[in-house]
């Protein structure tokens, strides 16, 4: 059940000015990332570990952490997905014509990668296995974009019904297909009208309930949804949020971009 008042219960400081990703896959080693090189490691009380640079020196577009504990990243200039293993950082997948932009991993270990083409026209979700392409996802059943067409961020996460679910930015919506890719549902933001900026959805994560949370930066907020794409509730302890993750508790961990902080948050009974 959702608590009816969420409660911060840690926030630390990475440094970062334009804060915008989290992950991880043990709370001992906490991956952040920002608009600069720097990826940093955290630990769980917030202590500063080690710090890598994407190979491109370029800022990385977004990162993820495998069940192995292993640091994968987008790397905009190279247009390649590059893990690090044991200190060594090694391009697994290199992409030619297409960007990557977000990705996340699977509960199988697949990456889920959205990208979109180099003249901004079209965007589309692929999975690999390591380096082997499995799926491409980019139309619904009627051959319609089911992402809109441009080189804006679009965080994704697979929720615990094997729903693939995409912030899309641009478009205003969390678009959801099926393990098969087929559209289950598209959220636009809460009816009421209650916010005072149309909603944006920028990072997203989903929670052992099969439910959805998206960072609403310009409104301050984090949606809340159920796995049907149904509105729950608002959290609002949070300032620009950007991207999001859960533990194993189900503690939300928030990048604030504006601040830099990693702000923990405890929402469900």
């Amino acid at each position: 059940m959702l608590l009816d008042m969420p409660e911060v219960i840690k926030t630390f400081n990475t440094g970062y000015k334009e804060f915008r990703s989290i992950s991880f896959h043990s709370e001992e080693n906490i991956w952040t990332s920002a608009r600069i090189k720097d990826i940093k490691c955290f630990s769980a009380d917030g202590n500063f570990i080690k710090t890598i640079s994407t190979e491109s020196g370029i800022l990385p577009n977004d990162i993820a952490v495998t069940s192995a504990g292993d640091l994968v990243y987008c790397d905009f200039k190279l247009k390649t997905l590059n893990k690090l293993k044991n200190e060594q950082s090694e391009e697994i997948i290199v992409l030619q014509l297409w960007t990557p932009v977000n990705l996340c991993v699977t509960s199988t270990g697949d990456f889920l990668v959205s990208m979109f083409n180099d003249d901004n026209t079209q965007s589309k979700v692929v999975r690999y296995l390591e380096s082997t392409e499995k799926q491409t996802i980019q139309f619904d059943d009627e051959n319609k974009p089911l992402y809109s067409g441009n080189a804006f961020i679009k965080y994704l996460t697979e929720n615990g019904a094997n729903d693939i679910c995409v912030a899309d930015y641009k478009a205003g919506a969390v678009v959801a297909v099926d393990l098969n890719g087929k559209l289950r549902w598209r959220y636009t933001g809460h009816p009421s009208g209650a916010k005072k900026n149309p909603f944006k959805p920028h990072g997203i994560t989903a929670n052992s309930q099969i439910q959805i949370l998206t960072a609403d930066n310009d409104n301050n907020c984090i949606h809340i949804l159920d796995q049907d794409g149904q509105f729950l509730r608002y959290i609002g302890n949070t300032r620009n949020p950007l991207g999001l993750y859960v533990d194993k508790l189900d503690n939300l961990y928030v990048a604030e971009y504006n601040t830099g902080d990693v702000k923990v948050i405890r929402y469900l009974k």
